[in-house]
């Protein structure tokens, strides 16, 4: 089944999912701008999901390292990303974005942020079974708030008082955690203080999300395939002569894919500030999985310095709701005026 039709098949399960619960007057008597609203959170919440699975794929792909399934995932993501893109024919609106690159310079520019990616999606995979589960799950918890450092800094973005909480909660954290430690987890740095860098360069770049996904993976598959062929060899035969790893590798890329759309699609359908809200499900749920599933240490005297950077989470989310509303007000207030 391909991922078009995957994609259709969890829309209309979802729908008809809402459909059955206890808010039927909202789904069948609302507006289309309510549906909208309830499917995007549906698939929101979906896309987290998807992602907290593919944290845990890895412990069972062994006796794969981590390493390997990276490689793995990229192959498989790869190919389940060029299949849609074919079904779906959208695959001519991504290369005629490409072909407006002429020169050398703009490659370069529009490359410049793949290494950032790969590493991410490398750690994404190495990290649950190397013991690095809840420190790579709570950089993902920073990113947003780096992303209001980058803003205020790099675009002279002005900070709302909460926003400055959060900011100082989650600095008086990570202090904690480095005076409690000695040191502060180099997982933890990378994803918060690099996964930024990589959005800021595609707004910059102005690449939709498939797209640049798209040129990533393209530019890493030779690497890759020539990673399998001279260095794992051993890893090529494990998965070429077992049904199992091959339809696993398969649900890996399928699964990839699909966590992707449904990612983009939400990010389409909500408002920002209630995208953004939701977000903090995925390291969420990766913190859980790192304890409970994978079995990563957690130490009692981590819940000091973590609550104080969940504190600065808990500010970023009123902030986003207050801004929610008041849009929602002004919303209103403006369509009163036109009608007047």
């Amino acid at each position: 089944m391909s991922t078009s039709v995957l994609s259709t098949v969890l829309t209309n399960t979802l729908a008809t999912t809402v459909s059955r619960l206890p808010l039927p007057a909202m789904w069948t008597a609302g507006s289309a701008q309510q549906r909208t609203l309830i499917m995007g959170v549906m698939l929101a919440i979906l896309s987290n999901v998807l992602f907290g699975v593919l944290y845990a794929y890895s412990s069972f792909l062994a006796p794969l390292s981590g390493t390997q399934v990276f490689i793995w995932r990229m192959l498989a993501m790869w190919a389940a990303l060029i299949g849609y893109s074919i079904i779906s024919g959208r695959l001519g609106t991504h290369i005629d974005k490409l072909k407006t690159l002429g020169s050398v310079k703009q490659w370069a520019w529009l490359l410049l942020p793949t290494p950032i990616f790969l590493s991410q999606f490398w750690l994404f995979m190495w990290a649950p079974v190397n013991g690095q589960g809840v420190q790579t799950a709570m950089g993902y918890f920073l990113f947003p708030l780096m992303m209001v450092v980058f803003g205020c800094v790099l675009f002279g973005e002005k900070l709302s008082r909460l926003q400055w909480l959060a900011v100082g909660f989650a600095a008086l954290g990570v202090g904690s955690e480095i005076v409690r430690t000695q040191s502060v987890s180099w997982a933890t740095l990378w994803v918060c203080g690099t996964y930024p860098i990589y959005y800021i360069l595609r707004r910059l770049q102005g690449i939709s999300a498939i797209t640049g996904l798209l040129v990533d993976l393209t530019i890493f598959a030779p690497f890759a395939l020539a990673y399998l062929v001279f260095v794992a060899p051993s890893s090529l035969s494990l998965v070429g002569g077992s049904g199992f790893f091959i339809m696993m590798l398969i649900g890996l890329g399928i699964l990839s894919v699909l966590a992707m759309k449904t990612n983009v699609d939400a990010s389409q359908m909500l408002p920002m500030n209630v995208y953004g809200m939701m977000s903090y499900i995925e390291p969420a749920l990766l913190f859980i999985l790192a304890i409970t599933v994978l079995g990563n240490p957690f130490e009692s005297a981590m819940i000091y310095s973590y609550g104080l950077i969940w504190l600065g989470i808990v500010c970023l989310i009123v902030h986003g709701v207050r801004q929610s509303r008041r849009s929602h007000k002004q919303s209103k207030m403006t369509k009163a005026s036109h009608a007047a």
